[in-house]
């Protein structure tokens, strides 16, 4: 079993940046990847952004292109979204996935295996 744990959500005015961290725990990790998908209220759970367990490997969402920068620290077993020039529209819950499919980076969420709890983060106008 893996366990992921998110931190870094808050509440932040627009213009902003957070810095989301998610720490997996529980199995010893050497491929794979790791998403960061978003749900806000009455959404369904969109992509965000995924890295490759290499690290060289990165996808974004368009609408989070050139804000959005995600990285892993693989002797930290973390991965984490650095978020800058928030908008209302980021308000959602973030979520990170872990998938340990040898070679291969998902953007769908059904292709991931392990989720963590979740971490709010709201953008006031």
């Amino acid at each position: 079993q893996v366990q992921l744990v998110e931190a870094g959500g808050r509440l932040v005015r627009a213009g902003g940046s957070l810095r989301l961290s998610c720490a997996a725990s529980g199995r010893t990790v050497s491929s794979g990847a790791m998403g960061w998908f978003r749900q806000a209220p009455g959404k369904e759970r969109d992509f965000v952004a995924a890295v490759s367990w290499s690290g060289g490997v990165t996808y974004y969402a368009d609408s989070v292109k050139g804000r959005f920068t995600i990285s892993i620290d693989n002797a930290k077993n973390t991965v984490y979204l650095q978020m800058n020039s928030l908008n209302p529209e980021d308000t959602a819950v973030y979520y990170c996935a872990a998938d340990f499919r040898p070679h291969y980076t998902s953007t769908y969420p059904d292709e991931y295996d392990y989720w963590g709890q979740g971490t709010q983060v709201t953008v006031s106008s």
